[in-house]
């Protein structure tokens, strides 16, 4: 059935309908409201994808792939629309006529307390193509979650040349790790994300280097939560 959340309805027809509200009234009050041509052009993007597959899920023509295209591309359209939800509607804050234009609830009077997301994340690793990692991030079992907030990932990472880094690769603009790290905090790069999968593209020169990962969880208001476990892979 799709994500399911507070705000997200559980039908895919109806995260297809409100998705297609978001591309009118974006349209109109996009730049007021502080949404690029390009956050606009994706979610067109994905609108029109998920439509597409929607309809041959829902026809004679379905199929296990096609089942599985439409689930990938509803995940793909509603961490877009999150996306926008979390760093977009906020700032500068839209008002409740705005809100409900949407297809959202109003501001409520009373403020939620948002506390630090308690929950910890780690990601399985394949590898789509030379160069190329590709993490499927997934909550630890045992921990727990608000599920009342959004919450992103902030993944940070490093990579360790074989034998480790020289003192001139460590303390260049890549920052090559001299050790395996056994924390988070040792890593020197990250990038937020709320997609529950993440593509790296490493430089060709990295190829039979080892990158290091590591995992939080980051709520709306930027708090972020204990640290999961460090996992790594060569890069092929």
């Amino acid at each position: 059935m799709g994500v399911r959340s507070d705000w997200v309805p559980g039908r895919r027809t109806d995260q297809l309908v409100m998705a297609k509200i978001w591309c009118v009234v974006l349209g109109k009050m996009g730049a007021q409201w502080d949404i690029s041509g390009t956050d606009l052009e994706e979610l067109n993007a994905l609108v029109n994808v998920a439509e597409e597959v929607l309809g041959k899920a829902m026809s004679s023509e379905r199929t296990g792939i096609i089942t599985a295209k439409c689930r990938e591309a509803f995940d793909e359209l509603i961490a877009c629309m999150r996306r926008l939800k979390a760093r977009k509607f906020f700032t500068p804050p839209l008002t409740d006529a705005d809100l409900i234009s949407l297809g959202l609830k109003p501001h409520d009077i009373v403020k939620t307390a948002v506390g630090e997301p308690e929950g910890q994340a780690e990601a399985s690793i394949t590898y789509p193509g030379p160069h190329l990692l590709l993490l499927h991030i997934r909550p630890i079992a045992g921990t727990t979650l608000d599920t009342r907030n959004d919450y992103g990932f902030c993944i940070y990472y490093g990579i360790m040349p074989q034998g480790g880094a020289s003192l001139d690769q460590a303390s260049s603009i890549k920052r090559y790790l001299m050790n395996p790290p056994v924390s988070g905090e040792e890593l020197p790069f990250n990038v937020f994300t709320v997609r529950k999968k993440e593509m790296f593209d490493f430089p060709a020169e990295d190829s039979g280097k080892t990158a290091y990962f590591c995992i939080r969880y980051e709520n709306r208001k930027g708090k972020r939560g204990p640290w999961g476990p460090v996992f790594s892979a060569v890069i092929p």
